[in-house]
């Protein structure tokens, strides 16, 4: 979200009495050591961190609902984002999945090469944001993202302040479209439970932006805001202390990833909305041929498997699909199945060549 200037914290130091610097008993002592321990803000991330392997990282997991969740709250207690609950659980209904109803949680990815592995990369397209520590590894947040009237930036930026507590000073155009819906806004909103920026911030160098908490949790990983990055309020008050001055941001729109590892080609496909009529599945089908033909080139001993393909499409699920294999690797497992006598099975078709 665009705005002119945010307040900052103000540290007060208060002078420590005579009195106070004398040395407590034992026990009042460990009393107050259990306190401030209890006043410490939790910094640890919400979300996992996962290795990568290859260009895969994180495995799928499940939860099993209750009868007052919605995909919304699961999303909002487990860090995941609302669409991509909604693509990864076809036939169920978000709103009512039902006691005891068995959901997927899409928390394995595929990292692609034009990834590139360092600080932040937000990819719109997926709704999440990939933060790549030091050690090489990855943590992956659900965001909401700008709508196509006010899409966010493909850009390359960096972080430039965090903010604690950020007040917002809404632009004369937000103003101004609040006003013809019949709303207002003031020309600045303080810190609190109503601020849209939510409890913490960080800055970037494109102007005008942000990666920010939220009043309205709910919109986390849709198209939502007027080009900023929402993200749980839950989860930013932890990524800015994670986060230093400089770390380089990468925005991108990737609706098809496709990578390697152990010998395995994986495919991931993100239909763009809730909706997928068959123009969109169409489109899709177009950008993964074009990307599954690049891939071969890049790697010529792998065979695709064509139903697999049409399957991840099909779907347009978000979740990671093993469409292929190097060559080298399916030779040496016929051999190992010749020197293993099995009693025949009836062929799926599933060994169908791609390309």
């Amino acid at each position: 979200m665009q705005f002119g200037h945010f307040w900052k914290c103000l540290v007060f130091l208060a002078l420590v009495s005579p009195l106070a610097q004398a040395t407590p008993p034992k026990e009042q002592k460990q009393e107050q050591d259990a306190a401030s321990a209890q006043s410490e803000p939790d910094r640890t991330p919400r979300v996992p961190t996962f290795r990568i392997d290859g260009d895969l990282a994180g495995h799928l997991q499940s939860f099993k609902t209750h009868y007052e969740d919605t995909f919304a709250s699961i999303g909002s207690r487990l860090a995941l984002g609302y669409l991509e609950l909604v693509k990864a659980n076809p036939g169920v209904d978000p709103w009512l999945p039902g006691e005891g109803t068995t959901i997927t949680l899409p928390r394995q990815y595929v990292i692609p090469d034009d990834f590139r592995r360092k600080g932040i990369v937000i990819n719109l397209a997926e709704y999440r944001l990939y933060y790549f520590t030091d050690d090489g590894d990855v943590q992956v947040y659900p965001v909401g993202v700008g709508t196509d009237e006010n899409p966010s930036p493909l850009t390359d930026a960096k972080v430039t302040m965090p903010l604690e507590s950020p007040a917002w000073y809404p632009p004369k155009s937000i103003r101004a479209a609040a006003e013809a819906s019949g709303g207002y806004l003031p020309k600045m909103i303080p810190p609190g439970p109503d601020n849209p920026l939510g409890t913490h911030a960080l800055l970037l160098s494109e102007k005008g932006y942000l990666i920010h908490g939220t009043n309205k949790k709910f919109g986390v990983g849709t198209p939502v805001s007027h080009g900023c990055f929402r993200m749980y309020n839950e989860d930013i008050s932890r990524f800015v202390y994670q986060v230093d001055k400089g770390t380089p941001v990468q925005i991108v729109r990737d609706p098809v990833k496709i990578g390697m590892s152990e010998g395995e080609v994986w495919l991931e496909v993100h239909r763009p909305h809730e909706k997928y009529p068959q123009e969109e599945r169409d489109l899709l089908w177009q950008k993964v041929t074009e990307e599954v033909e690049a891939f071969r080139k890049k790697h010529p001993g792998v065979e695709m498997k064509r139903r697999a393909i049409e399957l991840a499409v099909d779907q347009g699920a978000g979740i990671p699909t093993m469409i292929g294999e190097q060559v080298a690797r399916m030779a040496a497992d016929d051999t190992a199945e010749k020197k293993t006598p099995k009693k025949a099975e009836k062929s799926d078709g599933g060994s169908e060549l791609y390309f």
